[in-house]
């Protein structure tokens, strides 16, 4: 395993689940961008039902909506590793943001990746991407809206993702970057 080390960085900012930090570029002008102080990594699950659907998320995001970006985002179950549940591992996560966040148990889980950025020249974090594959659509625990953040649930067919995310777009939404990386993912060798 290759170790980084970390240079120079220096909070500018702090709260209990963001910072904002500088360091230096290769040119020496001072580079900000937002760290995760408290999850060591983010896990981003694509539930897949009975290998017909994907269940979708919507959610109100307040910084698209007090930028008047969109009054919705479409979404996976996602979620931090390690910030509630210490010393969690990321399967552990991956069952706990399922249970939460979709009310499902997976049957199985097919990490695809463990390195993905959304945004590497803004933000430190990098997310871990999973396929939950679910042999019955059955609700075993009551969904959280997450802080009044998780607005909706919808159950799209596999064929169909690609026009319904289109009409989300058109009505208004904005597609998170994670979930269309789970998407590609989904889609595998067939590219």
């Amino acid at each position: 395993m290759k170790v980084y080390i970390m240079v120079n960085n220096k909070v500018l900012y702090n709260t209990k689940y963001l910072q904002l930090k500088s360091t230096k570029s290769k040119t020496g002008s001072d580079w900000v961008y937002a760290h995760r102080p408290n999850a060591r990594d983010v896990v981003i699950i694509v539930p897949v039902i009975e290998n017909k659907k994907v269940l979708f998320i919507k959610e109100e995001r307040p910084p698209l909506v007090s930028e008047g970006i969109s009054n919705c985002s479409i979404a996976v179950p996602a979620g931090l590793v390690g910030d509630e549940r210490k010393n969690e591992s990321i399967e552990d996560a991956i069952n706990a943001e399922l249970l939460e966040e979709a009310g499902l148990k997976a049957d199985k889980i097919d990490i695809k990746t463990r390195k993905a950025a959304s945004s590497p020249g803004c933000v430190s974090e990098v997310v871990t991407i999973a396929i939950a594959y679910i042999n019955k659509y059955e609700i075993i625990s009551k969904p959280v809206d997450d802080g009044g953040v998780i607005i909706d649930r919808v159950l799209v067919d596999i064929k169909n993702i690609y026009p319904w995310l289109r009409e989300q777009e058109e009505n208004g939404a904005v597609i998170a970057a994670q979930t269309l990386a789970g998407l590609f993912y989904l889609k595998g060798e067939n590219i």
